[in-house]
């Protein structure tokens, strides 16, 4: 029940990551006007991605702290309720930075399940599966990406059937077209609010941490302040300063460089303020069984590095993606944007699946160095070989997505195993999610670089890929868990 829990919350999770990037050309086309100035959509367009990804960071840290004080089992329902209502209020947005916004809250949700997810399936699935459980976790994430790419399919093909059902079942013609129209973006959003139904399902069946439980026992899970969170909102706004200055709306160039360097640093101590308040509590109280609150604190920069490396690669180069075959294929009859988002899905679900086994097998920190040379590879060829939408482009996603999104079967394995039970979820939450806010700010260059390529996709995702040279260096910084048991 736990891992089909967690299996379903993060599927539901990438179908709702998903929806944006396959849908948010139509939606922002819809949403600014045929008037609004050029370039002006593709800035919306990272802006709004970004924005997101800071929302996941500082989710993956309040709802992993929530998870580390209230419960794994609680936390997770508030979380996938958050990231499916407001995914869902999209639907009825009006402006652009309504879809911002909203973004904004449901990407809340979306960082904290995955990190109380994996906490609590790594706590109660034995030691020898969970290599193959991590696996699975990571390819959940990318069955939901496959899925909005199918149910954009059948929408657009038989949209007017669908139209004409909702006619006959008392919708006026204004509130079809609306839901319907602009590739039936406002339908698809709208669709993400069926996940919260889950949550009656995980309350019903899903049992808590045995592990959790213990902490809580020996009072270790009462160190954690409602105050401390001060800290976690300060680093939101931090980052979001950072996103603010490369938006539209921003300065751009050299200002917002310095607001870069400075909203990062003040981000980072934010988002670890919680952590380290606990720490020191804990340790005065004689609750962190030995565990080493500086290496903890080590242990989640390193992390966040780790993660700020593969989600870089994803969010500034791969993600663009759909866009790119939309572009190198305008008829919307051929669906170039949803095949290569199922393409990439397939390969991704392959990817998670076997880097975790790959990683249980050879080491954690060899298969890293792997994942990002082999990820570098994939994507210049991708956008390196590749001028036309067809077969060899479809061949070419596949292993793009495969390679690049095994890092999400990876992270599910290794991250747990970096920190003790006390402060797991905040932990592997911050470090997972924190790379989001480096992804964010990365990915926000992807526009920039667009301008400097002439507008060209393939440029400007090639030049992203260089960042997988960081990940084949700074994994040897962190420790060979391979064999070890979960810290206590």
């Amino acid at each position: 029940m736990v891992l089909l829990a967690a299996f379903l919350g993060w599927m539901f999770d990438g179908f709702e990551m998903g929806l944006f990037p396959l849908i948010g050309g139509p939606a922002l086309a819809d949403l600014l006007g045929p008037n609004s100035p050029p370039g002006d959509a593709a800035k919306w367009f990272g802006s709004i991605i970004a924005v997101f990804l800071v929302g996941a960071a500082t989710g993956g840290v309040l709802f992993g702290w929530l998870g580390d004080k209230i419960g794994r089992v609680k936390a997770m329902s508030l979380s996938i309720f958050t990231y499916a209502i407001f995914t869902g209020l999209c639907g009825f947005a009006t402006e652009a930075w309504h879809i911002a916004a909203l973004r904004f809250i449901a990407s809340l949700g979306m960082g904290g399940e995955w990190s109380l997810g994996v906490a609590l399936v790594n706590e109660i699935w034995p030691g020898k599966s969970r290599a193959l459980v991590a696996g699975l976790i990571g390819a959940a994430a990318n069955v939901g990406f496959l899925l909005v790419g199918v149910l954009s399919i059948v929408l657009v093909s038989f949209i007017g059937s669908v139209k004409g059902f909702m006619l006959g079942v008392g919708l006026s013609e204004e509130l079809t077209a609306k839901l319907f129209d602009h590739s039936a973006w406002r339908f698809l959003m709208i669709s993400g609010a069926f996940p919260a139904l889950l949550i009656f399902f995980i309350r019903l069946f899903v049992p808590e941490s045995k592990k959790w439980e213990a902490e809580r026992d020996r009072g270790a899970t009462g160190h954690w302040a409602n105050i401390d969170l001060l800290g976690v909102l300060v680093g939101c706004i931090a980052a979001l300063a950072i996103i603010w200055a490369w938006s539209p709306a921003g300065s751009g160039g050299w200002a917002a460089g310095g607001v870069t360097v400075v909203g990062l640093a003040i981000a980072l101590l934010g988002y670890l303020f919680p952590v380290r308040k606990y720490l020191e509590r804990a340790a005065a109280a004689g609750s962190l069984r030995g565990a080493d609150g500086r290496q903890v604190l080590h242990m989640m920069i390193f992390g966040a590095g780790l993660a700020g490396v593969a989600l870089l690669g994803t969010w500034g180069s791969i993600q663009w993606a759909p866009r790119w075959a939309a572009q190198l294929e305008p008829d919307p009859l051929r669906h170039a944007k949803e095949y290569t988002q199922i393409t990439s899905g397939v390969g991704a679900i392959v990817g998670t699946i076997v880097a975790a086994l790959v990683a249980g097998r050879f080491g954690r920190r060899i298969t890293y160095s792997l994942l990002c040379v082999g990820s570098i590879a994939a994507c210049l060829i991708l956008y390196q070989a590749n001028t036309a939408y067809g077969p060899m482009f479809l061949v070419s996603m596949f292993f793009a997505g495969m390679l690049t999104a095994a890092f999400y079967g990876f992270f599910p394995l290794y991250l747990p195993e970096l920190f003790p039970t006390a402060v797991r979820a905040t932990g592997q939450g911050f470090s997972y999610n924190f790379g989001r806010i480096l992804a964010a700010i990365g990915g926000l260059q992807t526009a920039t670089l667009m301008v400097w390529f002439g507008n060209s996709f393939a440029k400007a995702g090639s030049a992203l890929a260089a960042i997988y040279l960081i990940g084949v260096f700074i994994v040897w910084l962190g420790p060979e868990t391979k064999g070890k048991p979960l810290p206590e």
